[in-house]
């Protein structure tokens, strides 16, 4: 195996599948990168088992081979190596690496004990607007945390209905859902999966790798495909496959109050601001602060043994009863900080009920925190 390559693309190869790589002790190889020169470019894959990632980067091939090495040596020694060309030959069981006046051989293993991968699938796969996509994946997977009773609930919900993606995320205290469209070359049929939080983190710490369009390939897509058990990701020359989660999500439209008797417009930025402000005298470990609203104002106010208490009030549009409702503010701004319009709407019924925040005149995104009860 000889090829030569430019530093910035195989570092930043090296980057989105590095992170993948974890110190095994049960199975060695998977702290290593396989390495593959083929006369169509050079492909980095990394794995874990549950989630596997490769990526193709351009490059001279001189000599086609494969062979595997470890993911942290070869990552940092890249990074500080001159922004030049690269010069890699496998030679017998080591790596040669050269570039300028930097010399390198690194140990490898045989690529032969590396872990068999699934095929990508491309037929009949659902294709999104790759900023649309990557921006939901936030929106959403911060809702989710790891509940070892509930799998169900470890994962994000993707829902593929009448040409729209929609994605949920829930820990049974606040809920996340945002919609985005979907194009499709043939008849895709629907489907509802659940695809681990893990790999929604790695997804979105990859697409944030590229910085511009130009390095995914001028592609403004991002394709999904769906077998039994796993899912496929592939935009430009990045591919990811992971399990899915076996199970049944829970029908959390059920819990999405149909009406409401009090609706509020309050501006997004001074609210976040009244709302952290309350967080300081919140009491420790419950997080609750209150929001009572009567015509034209909101009150949010906290207060605790050990703080003392805070009270701010702002200036709304406020249709309905008076009332207060006690919540969580860590919640709360987790919510309000995935919206993007500066007004926002709140529905509420009671303090019985999930409080429902909305963007204003936006209507793909939606958030329900639960109260907390007095």
């Amino acid at each position: 195996m000889k090829f030569i390559t430019l530093k910035e693309n195989l570092k930043q190869g090296l980057s989105i599948v590095a992170h993948l790589t974890s110190k095994n002790i049960n199975l060695p190889i998977l702290n290593n990168i396989l390495i593959k020169a083929k006369k169509e470019g050079i492909e980095l894959i990394a794995t874990n088992l549950e989630i596997s990632v490769n990526h193709f980067l351009r490059g001279k091939i001189e000599l086609e081979g494969e062979t595997t090495v470890d993911s942290k040596i070869i990552n940092e020694y890249i990074s500080l190596l001159p922004e030049d060309k690269i010069e890699v030959e496998l030679e017998k069981d080591e790596l040669k690496i050269s570039c300028q006046n930097y010399k390198t051989k690194i140990k490898t293993q045989e690529a032969s004990d590396f872990p068999t991968l699934p095929n990508i699938i491309n037929d009949n796969c659902y294709k999104l607007n790759l900023n649309d996509f990557r921006d939901s994946l936030s929106e959403v997977s911060f809702a989710v945390s790891y509940n070892e009773n509930r799998p169900e609930l470890s994962g994000v919900l993707f829902s593929f209905q009448d040409n729209l993606l929609t994605l949920v995320g829930t820990d049974s205290y606040r809920l996340s859902e945002k919609k985005i469209n979907y194009k499709n070359d043939n008849t895709v049929e629907e489907k509802k999966v659940i695809i681990p939080l893990k790999t929604i983190q790695e997804l979105s710490r990859i697409l944030n790798n590229f910085k511009s369009e130009e390095q995914i390939d001028d592609s403004q897509d991002i394709k999904i495909s769906l077998t039994e058990n796993q899912i496929f990701f592939s935009f430009g020359s990045t591919n990811l496959v992971s399990r899915i989660i076996i199970g049944n999500y829970p029908d959390y439209k059920q819990i999405i109050p149909k009406n409401e008797k009090v609706k509020i417009e309050i501006n997004r930025s001074s609210f976040v601001k009244a709302i952290k402000a309350a967080g300081i005298f919140s009491k420790t470990g419950i997080n609750d602060i209150s929001i009572a609203f009567k015509k034209n104002e909101v009150t949010i106010s906290s207060s605790s043994s050990q703080a003392g208490e805070n009270k701010v009030s702002l200036e709304a549009d406020v249709l309905g009863e008076e009332d207060e409702v006690f919540v969580n503010f860590k919640y709360l701004l987790d919510g309000l900080n995935n919206i993007k319009s500066e007004q926002v709407i709140i529905k509420i019924i009671d303090n019985n009920y999930p409080c429902i925040i909305l963007p204003k005149n936006i209507d793909n995104f939606l958030y329900l925190v639960m109260p907390i009860k007095q």
